[in-house]
């Protein structure tokens, strides 16, 4: 009965899946791609409102640098995710814009310092 049931969840899924366009929700996309449970995806809710909230922080003390943030973040996240396309799938979502472009141009910084070696 409960192979059924998720058989039948599964299925579910998988055509909504085909309704919505799920380029237009690459976190959620992330989500059910990678089995990401209900408890993990609160945890990663919880870390990026910490972070968000030591970014906020950090701003208004005028640092610049927020690579430990974002080590912090890539150090603390489900090891099912992958930090730079969690990072851009929260930025096309909209969740914590200010804190996810501070992200995206610290990678773009060390992108570019390692293309100058």
């Amino acid at each position: 009965m409960n192979g059924e049931i998720n058989d039948t969840t599964s299925f579910h899924l998988q055509l909504l899946s085909k309704v919505i366009d799920m380029q237009q929700y690459p976190m959620i996309k992330l989500m059910i791609e990678n089995n990401i449970t209900e408890a993990e995806f609160n945890q990663l809710l919880q870390l990026l409102a910490d972070l968000n909230e030591k970014f906020e922080i950090q701003k208004e003390e005028g640092l610049l640098d927020f690579t430990p943030l974002l080590i912090h973040f890539a150090g603390m996240l489900n090891e099912k995710l992958d930090p730079d396309t969690t990072i851009l799938a929260l930025k096309k979502e909209g969740h914590y814009p200010s804190l996810m472009n501070a992200f995206i141009e610290v990678l773009n910084e060390s992108k570019e310092s390692e293309l100058r070696r």
